[in-house]
């Protein structure tokens, strides 16, 4: 099982693949899988059965599952993406760190 350093919530830019480049937020993360689904990054077409709700059906764009080591957590400090890294803070609480400008997050 990967360990992931991006969560839900977290503004992360692409490193690879199509939409290299590109930064949303995650939307979900799936640690077991090592993916996360990153809001408009890996669109793609789903279609979709008519239904009692949709009369017509048709097609509905999602965004799909990325792999997790494609992306990179952009700091909130300097909004430059960035590695993690791990202290602890006053509390004793163990958190994640910006390794450019020593951030917590």
């Amino acid at each position: 099982m990967p360990k992931m350093n991006v969560k839900k919530g977290d503004k992360v830019q692409v490193l690879s693949g199509k939409d290299r480049g590109a930064q949303g937020e995650v939307l979900r993360a799936f640690p077991r899988e090592g993916k996360v689904i990153v809001e408009g990054v890996a669109v793609v077409k789903k279609a979709q059965r008519p239904t009692q709700e949709n009369q017509n059906g048709g097609f509905k764009e999602i965004e799909a599952k990325i792999d997790a080591s494609n992306v990179m957590l952009v700091c909130p400090e300097c909004g430059k993406p960035t590695r993690v890294g791990h202290a602890t803070n006053d509390e004793g609480k163990k958190v994640r760190v910006c390794k450019k400008c020593g951030a917590q997050f």
